[in-house]
């Protein structure tokens, strides 16, 4: 034990306990409030939605607790407790190129982790989801899914993993200029291809049929001078209740995507206002703005690994013996979390205040009253608590909470 592994358990402690300490203060909150709809929607959510919304806020935060002291044996037995070193040590072993036993043995460590999630996720699919009603999925359709997702990362990630591997060992001091150009490259590429290869690899798309709504959604995108490769409907209704929209794609390749469960939940105006709302986020350019922010972080991670993988105390004080790229590479994505998790508020922060501008933009594009009707039919349909906890929702909520973001859109009404 160096002085790195006092200070990787001394941040496990801190993150960890705050984890904790956050959710135990989201479950008091909302049980809390549980026996009453909140003032602002009492007229529209009836008490035993809100109730159901409540219950299940609490299932799924005490299975992210358990899953958080699962996640940290796994990570505390994966380092300290030597799983990194054995599986570098077998590869190594075995395979005489440092680059592809490097890859073997990363695979092998996001392979085993993949597995041990999987009851924790058969749990939320067919125990909680199944309970409040949302799951439509099948336990063959939940397999074929992570087999699918298992091999696609396989053999999309494995050859990427192998090129930074080679970038690391062959290019110098600065490999991780290099290797930052080749993730962000690829991250733009996959954006490009997602929405044409690789999600209907998992469900059926369907251009939108002629009629009112289509045409109703095509004004909005002329008035707001988006275009776009299609309007498509997503059969997310075969694995669950819950309903979205959503852009996906870059440049040409520009889709618009509708759950058909949401078409099914909203009115014809309502989904135009959902529509204005994901307009705004493309017109603020916040997908430009968090692509910037994001290849930022990636070029600062990738230069403190650059840093770190020349101090032998790093891979010591994580239980490696046998210093390797690869080893500090996966050492790094592992445990930065750690240290990490106090800056979530300042992302959630952003995030929100993207929200709210789309929300403007949105009560310009379209009619207000809809966009809040809307809003309101979807978190009672999604079972999205209504009196979340608000240091908690300031850590883990990307969207403003219901109540709040109402009242920003009610004031964009006052103001007309």
């Amino acid at each position: 034990m160096n002085i790195f592994t006092v200070i990787f358990i001394f941040a496990l402690i801190i993150s960890y306990s705050l984890q904790f300490w956050l959710s135990r203060r989201q479950v008091a909150y909302v049980l809390a409030h549980r026996g009453e709809v909140p003032a602002a929607f009492a007229k529209s959510v009836p008490l035993a939605a809100h109730q159901k919304a409540a219950d299940y806020t609490i299932a799924k935060g005490k299975l992210g607790d358990i899953d958080s002291v699962f996640g940290l044996v796994i990570l505390l037995l994966l380092t300290l407790g030597g799983g990194i070193n054995l599986a570098f040590t077998c590869w190594s072993s075995v395979v005489d190129s440092a680059i592809l036993a490097g890859v073997a043995a990363s695979a092998t460590v996001f392979l085993l982790m993949s597995l041990l999630e999987l009851p924790v996720s058969l749990y939320q699919t067919f125990v909680i989801e199944e309970k409040f009603g949302f799951n439509k999925s099948t336990l063959a359709q939940f397999f074929k899914d992570h087999a699918l997702q298992f091999g696609l990362g396989a053999a999309i990630g494995m050859p990427l993993l192998a090129l930074i591997l080679w970038v690391m060992d062959n290019v110098g001091t600065y490999w991780w200029l290099w290797a930052w150009a080749i993730m962000m490259g690829f991250s733009l590429l996959m954006s490009w291809l997602f929405p044409t290869l690789i999600a209907p690899l998992f469900n059926k798309f369907t251009p939108m049929e002629e009629g009112s709504l289509k045409s109703r959604i095509q004004k909005l995108l002329d008035r707001c001078g988006f275009s776009s490769q299609g309007i498509f409907v997503m059969d997310g209704s075969k694995r669950s209740g819950h309903g979205n929209a959503y852009f996906t794609g870059l440049g040409n390749n520009k889709r618009i995507v509708f759950f058909d469960t949401l078409i099914k939940s909203l009115d014809d105006e309502e989904l135009e206002a959902v529509l204005a709302h994901e307009l705004g986020h493309f017109k603020c350019k916040h997908v430009i703005k968090m692509l910037i922010a994001t290849s930022a972080m990636s070029l600062i991670s990738l230069g403190i690994l650059g840093w770190l993988i020349d101090q032998s105390w790093f891979y010591t004080g994580l239980g490696v013996q046998q210093p390797s790229h690869a080893a500090a590479l996966l050492l790094f994505m592992l445990v930065s979390p750690a240290f990490t998790f106090f800056m979530q508020p300042i992302s959630a922060y952003f995030q929100r205040k993207f929200e709210f501008e789309a929300d403007s933009f949105a009560a310009e594009h379209a009619q207000a009253t809809k966009m809040i009707s809307g809003l309101v039919k979807l978190y009672e349909e999604n079972a999205s608590t209504l009196t979340p906890d608000p240091l908690y929702s300031a850590f883990h909520y990307s969207h403003p909470p219901a109540a709040i973001r109402i009242a920003h859109l009610e004031t964009k009404l006052a103001a007309e």
